[in-house]
């Protein structure tokens, strides 16, 4: 915190000369990221060798853990993941200081300033009310153990790579005030800010993978995204971000869109703070919330309250008038209707998650909102998203005549035809189901003709075709997965069979093993489709944890290219039979796939500079 001090007079003073950026200025910023680097690095070893003198090491480590989790546990609570943001945000500005060197110097100080005046808020908030450090006398002989859900090896990983996604929005932020107080919004700077929006959004979108997946398999509720307020919190920013890289793209291009691209920089950091408002405060119930702590909440809100009263000063004090010259069929047009739907989905989620919160502070009421509130909003308007997404990246800059309708219209009857092919296959029929698989099936095709007439292009247009064809995929397999899904519920004891449709499934065995730091009961459950004379073998495990004392229900997962048997089993209290819930879901893995491939496509468009996808 102290290192600041240095860094801000010698900016400040640096501003006032003609003078080249001066070194002393990096080196500071490489001094203050080695300190809170140091002071990380610190604590993980306090973690690793169960330093129960520490606070944090005691409420969230164990001697019998893995090390693999005590290293894990560094991060799994409020005070050790907020120290890694401050890892991530001194070294964003290190590198941006570094890499930004062609830049404008007076850019790069004000970014610098922006940047630093939120890792002070940061670090008050840390040594205020979060410290990682809090000593604890007498010693304790041993900790209070890590939450068992968060034992595990996708959510060890999934919170810093989320991080990377959040708190790179800070120098997206920090940059967009630094040019907007220099007029210095050009097709030059969309250019050089592209690469942090990329970096952020690409960490974000695998974070949220992540994330997706560790529910999948450790919750138990068996599906790719539960609408949880916690998991909307990460979808907020990336909607924004997603809206913001296809804003850049035409001030890229055709020096316009300034302004909106300025907000959604701002926007996309106000929600990645707000995001963590949410799960530290205490006002959301989540299996995610890891903090409880009203004055934590109150100083982030005041925090963030004073960040968006700062850049809302700066956005309106410098455009006082703002006039874009736009014919309706033309490809700015098109990209500025895909900003709507994203700030359509971006208003409906945040509504859904903060609404219970008014209702229960307003009228003493507890609202929940789930899935039925975000299927009945979301999706019919998907379906014309996914249209506009397959139209707009056909239609030319400035305007256009709209000559290949005929080739359209004969896509969409195709996509129409398969569809009809799989309601036949699968004999499900769902009105909106089909729709969405008829508009996904329309964008996949429309992106399969952009690569093939694209194929000998070097203007780095396929890393845009290649994540719209697997975002165009990504919803096709949700549709599939949603409309096709086979889920029954019932009550086994030891050597039960149970026949429904065309399944049988027996529980052959139940096994006690004990592990490092928990006990096992494993069942042994064997699935036969009598269709296909096909059996397979599930093993579902409650785990029983000492330090806490928790039970956890692991499902048993059989994954295939087409399909997913998905098992999980509970003890009913003072009985021998087991409640078994036993799922079918098809396509699961190529939900992550599609997700995995839209971020590589954002690595595409990162690393070739692709300056004409659109």
């Amino acid at each position: 915190l102290i290192i600041s001090l240095p860094i801000f007079f010698f900016s400040i003073k640096n501003l006032k000369n003609n003078e080249a950026l001066d070194i002393k200025i990096i080196s500071f910023s490489f001094i203050q990221l080695l300190l809170v680097f140091t002071s990380f690095l610190g604590l993980v070893i306090s973690f690793v060798f169960s330093d129960f003198s520490n606070e944090t090491v005691f409420n969230n480590s164990h001697t019998t853990k893995p090390l693999f989790y005590k290293i894990s546990g560094t991060w799994g609570n409020h005070e050790g993941s907020l120290l890694l943001w401050l890892v991530v945000l001194t070294l964003f500005i290190f590198i941006f200081l570094v890499n930004s060197k062609f830049q404008p110097k007076k850019y790069r100080i004000l970014t610098l300033l922006f940047q630093q005046i939120i890792i002070i808020g940061f670090f008050i908030f840390l040594i205020k009310t979060s410290n990682p450090f809090a000593y604890i006398y007498p010693i304790p002989k041993e900790g209070l153990g890590l939450n068992p859900i968060l034992q595990d090896p996708a959510l060890a990983i999934h919170p810093p790579i989320l991080y990377l996604g959040y708190v790179g929005t800070s120098v997206i932020f920090s940059a967009a005030l630094a040019a907007t107080t220099l007029n210095y919004i050009s097709k030059e700077w969309a250019s050089h800010i592209k690469f942090w929006v990329l970096s952020a959004w690409i960490f974000l979108t695998i974070g949220i993978l992540l994330g997706s997946i560790w529910a999948y398999y450790e919750l138990g509720w068996g599906g790719f995204w539960f609408w949880d307020p916690v998991e909307n919190a990460s979808l907020l920013p990336w909607f924004a971000m997603t809206a913001l890289i296809h804003s850049l793209i035409v001030l890229e291009k055709r020096s316009v869109f300034y302004f909106w691209v300025i907000i959604l920089c701002i926007l996309t950091f106000v929600l990645s703070v707000t995001g963590t408002f949410l799960v530290r405060s205490g006002i959301l119930n989540s299996v995610h919330s890891f903090a409880n702590d009203p004055s934590r909440g109150i100083y982030i809100l005041i925090f963030l309250s004073l960040l968006i009263f700062v850049s809302v000063f700066i956005l309106f004090r410098k455009f006082k008038t703002i006039n874009y010259d736009l014919n309706v069929n033309s490809r700015e047009t098109f990209i500025l209707i895909n900003n709507w739907f994203m700030i359509f989905y971006l208003v409906t989620v945040l509504l859904g998650t903060v609404y219970p919160i008014f209702t229960e502070v307003l009228i003493n009421q507890k609202v929940s909102v789930g899935p039925p509130f975000y299927n009945t909003v979301i999706i019919p308007v998907v379906v014309i998203f996914l249209i506009f997404m397959s139209v707009g990246p056909k239609v030319k800059w400035i305007k256009d005549k709209f000559r290949n309708l005929n080739v359209l219209f004969k896509i969409l009857l195709f996509s129409i035809l398969i569809n009809l092919l799989i309601v036949y296959v699968f004999k499900s029929y769902s009105l909106i189901s089909n729709f969405i698989i008829i508009s996904s099936i329309f964008l996949i095709i429309s992106s399969l003709i952009d690569l093939y007439k694209n194929s000998k292009n070097r203007d780095g247009s396929k890393s845009r075709i290649l994540s719209h064809l697997s975002f165009g995929f990504l919803v096709f397999f949700i549709g599939l997965n949603h409309n096709f899904s086979y889920e029954k519920d019932f009550n086994l004891k030891l050597g039960e069979k149970k026949f429904f449709d065309n399944y049988s499934l027996e529980f052959k065995d139940l096994q006690l093993e004990e592990f490092q730091n928990y006990k096992s009961v494993i069942g042994e459950f064997k699935i036969h489709n009598t269709n296909r004379n096909l059996e397979k073998f599930l093993y579902p495990e409650i785990r029983i944890y000492e330090n806490p004392s928790t039970l956890t229900y692991e499902a048993s997962i059989r994954t295939g290219l087409f399909k997913d048997y998905y098992l999980t089993m509970s003890n009913i209290d003072r009985s021998d039979y087991y409640n078994i819930k036993f799922q079918k879901k098809p396509f699961m893995i190529w939900i992550w796939i599609s997700v995995i491939l839209i971020s590589f496509g954002g690595f595409l468009r990162l690393f070739r500079n692709a300056n004409k996808d659109y």
